[in-house]
């Protein structure tokens, strides 16, 4: 009966109970009560914001105030918090799922490059010990969109898990698919499967540090991907795209088409990502931003444009900057109100919100202080704890 009332409470007050007493802290520290408690916590409250300036600083904000007022918000937080900064190396985040965030660390010597991972959560600000690292020649890739990582969760046999997939050795037209679960002492082979040419990699993916990120939905990890019988040199079209998918509990590799209606393209700036539980596509073509929704993963015709947003129809909101690129972040659950995040290389972040049903944009700045490319991540708390054994080490 105490578990099933402290299964509502919010993470913030658990946490305060860990210090009243052993049999507190062992309660609610419970792998049972985390479980209970992850189901009925809220999903995507929140938004993760981390920065390129600060030295890697993060930010950690409830949606709502990000809403009404964005950078007060913001800064707030970054003076509350900093400078907590509980990485003292640089990193990216490779994904975050149910509050759980993954860090990738990379360091390159005059032989190999290594990779290793952390798991960390903000809420308890748990942070687990280095992964069992991952190394290679870099001589032998000599295109970064060889390998690519992703960070996932199995919830048939409720691991977490990065994946490494080398795509470099092609002559044999293989894809060779390693896993580290989280807890493992090492990495593992799994599956080999038909590569495909190169991941696609738009500009702000290099610079928001994650080239080569996954996304997680529905228990698999998917990336853009151009057919195996072009390469990136090539002049293929969106609708000729391919998305890669790899599902975590059956360990096999699938490929899927764009959507139907997709326009026969320049590939220009698409990007994957998750809305909603959703897999999400957006792209820029000719002043416009288009996102696709694909609102049941298995049904491959299940894809349905989600908004379609003109920037001449906003010309004292959108089309003062050259150089912006949008990302839609969060989507209301009427479906028509929607907050993207603009970054501008020259200048400092803005947050737009834009509401379809009235065709009206709200752009606010984000953040008052140096220029900084912000990246967002979905987000809510939780008690899930980054439980990571001894590792070693691992060379391929």
């Amino acid at each position: 009966m105490l578990m099933e009332i402290l299964s509502w409470l919010p993470v913030k007050d658990v946490v305060r109970l860990k210090c009243i007493s052993k049999g507190w802290n062992h309660l609610v520290s419970d792998s049972a009560f985390v479980k209970l408690h992850l189901i009925r916590s809220p999903k995507n409250t929140h938004i993760l914001l981390t920065f390129d300036t600060r030295g890697g600083g993060y930010a950690i904000a409830p949606v709502q105030d990000l809403l009404d007022n964005p950078s007060s918000t913001v800064e707030t937080l970054l003076r509350n918090d900093f400078p907590y900064n509980p990485f003292n190396r640089s990193y990216t985040v490779l994904g975050v799922l149910n509050g759980l965030v993954c860090l990738q660390f990379s360091w390159v010597d005059d032989e190999f490059e290594h990779h290793w991972f952390h798991m960390w959560n903000p809420a308890t600000r748990a942070m687990s010990i280095d992964s069992p690292h991952i190394s290679f020649d870099h001589s032998d890739y000599k295109d970064v969109f060889w390998f690519m990582f992703g960070f996932g969760y199995d919830e048939w046999s409720d691991t977490y898990q990065v994946l490494f997939l080398d795509n470099n050795k092609n002559e044999s037209q293989e894809l060779k698919v390693r896993v580290w679960s989280v807890g493992d002492t090492c990495w593992r082979n799994t599956s080999i499967c038909d590569a495909f040419s190169t991941i696609i990699c738009p500009v702000s993916r290099v610079s928001r540090g994650s080239v080569s990120r996954g996304i997680f939905v529905s228990g698999t990890l998917n990336w853009l991907a151009f057919p195996k019988s072009y390469s990136y040199y090539d002049n293929v079209k969106m609708n000729q795209l391919e998305i890669f998918s790899y599902h975590q509990k059956e360990e096999t590799c699938r490929y899927f088409p764009m959507p139907d209606g997709i326009l026969e393209i320049n590939v220009c700036e698409p990007e994957l990502e998750v809305l909603k539980g959703c897999l999400c596509l957006s792209h820029h073509h000719e002043g416009n931003f288009t996102v696709w929704l694909k609102r049941e993963f298995n049904h491959e015709k299940s894809w349905s444009k989600l908004l379609t947003l003109r920037y001449e129809d906003h010309y004292k909101y959108l089309s003062r900057d050259f150089l912006l690129e949008l990302w839609i972040i969060w989507m209301c659950e009427d479906d028509d109100d929607f907050v993207l995040l603009a970054n501008r290389y020259i200048d400092k972040p803005d947050l737009i919100r834009y509401n379809t049903r009235d065709n009206r944009i709200d752009r606010r700045e984000l953040y008052k202080h140096e220029s900084s490319n912000i990246f967002s991540y979905d987000y809510a708390p939780s008690l899930v704890f980054p439980h990571v054994e001894l590792p070693l080490g691992y060379f391929i």
